[in-house]
């Protein structure tokens, strides 16, 4: 290594001159890092419960999107069913004898329609919205949750290079060293941009449930 101290006090040692194999690498710790966080117990328990909430979530989408249908499908069959009505009941009048028989499938039929049509108003404005405060609030957690665990991961690391120092601080006496630059750095900006996330999500949820609450719950509607 040529340098000259009086040019150069301050100096950078980095793994390669290469700064696309050096970005790389870099991007590649960090990711292990990432995978690293994820397998710590809080960090899993949290990815878990944001898996459970994102999975109900999906189900009430799903089962509104099966009502929708079902609806639709009741609406033809209860107009069919009630235009045979009416032309078995015209027929059977004209011969003195009203016969309501088909008018049993069409109360039938309109029961199911509105308990499909209650049971997507429970859908559209209590279980769902539910849900997805729920969802926003697990995302939070899970975000923050790994933020956290990042942080240690690299403060851990920090500690380790700093031990491998110590042999040149006694030397030197006083070593300014920069770990923003390196690994230990890059990780502990992604755990912050984790963090930011989990802020925002979290605001959202917030912001979710108090339309909620305005909309629903001043008014006495229960869920």
């Amino acid at each position: 290594m040529n340098f000259d101290l009086m040019d150069t006090p301050t100096l950078q040692a980095v793994a390669t001159a290469d700064e696309r194999a050096l970005v790389q690498d870099l991007e590649e710790r960090v990711e292990e890092a990432f995978k690293q966080a994820g397998q710590q117990p809080d960090v899993a328990d949290a990815d878990a419960r944001k898996e459970a909430a994102e999975a109900n979530l999906e189900n009430l989408r799903a089962a509104a999107r099966a009502l929708n249908n079902q609806g639709k499908t009741l609406r033809e069959e209860i107009a069919a069913a009630t235009e045979a009505a009416l032309d078995k009941l015209i027929r059977s009048a004209s011969k003195g004898e009203p016969d309501f028989g088909n008018s049993v499938l069409v109360t039938t039929l309109e029961h199911k329609d509105r308990l499909v049509s209650r049971a997507l108003e429970r859908l559209v404005e209590h279980l769902t919205p539910l849900a997805e405060i729920a969802q926003l609030r697990s995302q939070a957690h899970a975000f923050a949750a790994r933020g956290r665990a990042l942080e240690r991961i690299a403060h851990e690391r920090a500690e380790r290079v700093l031990s491998q120092l110590r042999e040149a601080v006694s030397e030197e006496m006083v070593l300014p060293v920069d770990m923003s630059k390196g690994v230990a750095g890059a990780v502990l900006a992604r755990a912050g941009e984790i963090k930011r996330r989990s802020i925002e999500t979290s605001a959202n949820a917030d912001r979710l449930e108090q339309w909620y609450m305005d909309k629903y719950r001043k008014g006495g509607a229960q869920a």
